[in-house]
């Protein structure tokens, strides 16, 4: 794990630095997490994917600038479609339902990418809750809270191919050799599919989700890539 980071300075500009918010039916949480991300930047981008509810007018009127997907396509294509909004040079990737976020912990995702000693850092979850701990440390691998270059992780292949772009960001770190750690990100958590959607259809969300993942091997074979 990276070490702490000193008490954060003032906002970087949009040119620095982005925040990218993929977003499916998540209005109750997006807001609280988008204004986190402007303490960052003023370059907060929210994809609403095809949201059936109000996820991107919630997310607007809390300061993000927002782009509306017609279809659900998935958070690969919405997270490609968030890196084209924007011109920044470095982008902290976060999910929309995170519960606890705070400045410090977009602070320890960014400052080992900005000042050099890594490309990509990946935030796990530490003291936010049973469910999400647990899920996050036994697949850190598919945390969607990062940090990187923007012009690095628009180069990966396969990234708006895919439903969950984590496998191909997992293939492009061990391809191009790029240095990368994890981050502990305490007190944080994740609002499961299960309280979000009821119990039966959340569990089915997250069936579909790992059986998605788990099979991207596949995928990847069978299209040559």
């Amino acid at each position: 794990m990276t070490a702490p980071v000193p008490p954060h300075p003032t906002r970087f500009s949009a040119t620095q630095v982005a925040v990218v918010i993929p977003a499916f039916n998540e209005a109750e949480t997006v807001a609280r997490v988008v204004r986190v991300g402007l303490t960052l930047t003023p370059e907060v981008v929210v994809v609403s994917d095809g949201s059936g509810d109000a996820t991107a007018a919630v997310a607007r009127e809390a300061g993000a600038r927002v782009l509306e997907l017609t279809e659900n396509g998935g958070k690969g294509p919405a997270l490609k479609a968030a890196l084209e909004q924007t011109g920044a040079e470095f982008v902290v990737m976060l999910d929309a339902d995170l519960v606890g976020l705070t400045r410090e912990h977009l602070d320890l995702l960014l400052t080992p990418v900005m000042d050099g000693s890594l490309d990509m850092t990946i935030g796990v979850f530490d003291g936010g809750g049973f469910v999400s701990d647990w899920g996050n440390k036994l697949t850190p691998h598919l945390s969607g809270q990062r940090a990187c270059r923007r012009a690095w992780l628009l180069a990966v292949p396969r990234l708006s191919e895919e439903r969950w772009p984590e496998p191909p960001i997992t293939d492009a770190l061990k391809n191009t050799g790029a240095r990368w750690d994890y981050v502990e990100l305490t007190n944080m958590a994740q609002v499961v599919k299960e309280k979000k959607r009821g119990f039966w259809k959340g569990a089915q969300a997250r069936t579909k989700m790992y059986a998605d993942l788990l099979t991207y091997q596949v995928r990847k074979k069978r299209d040559g890539s």
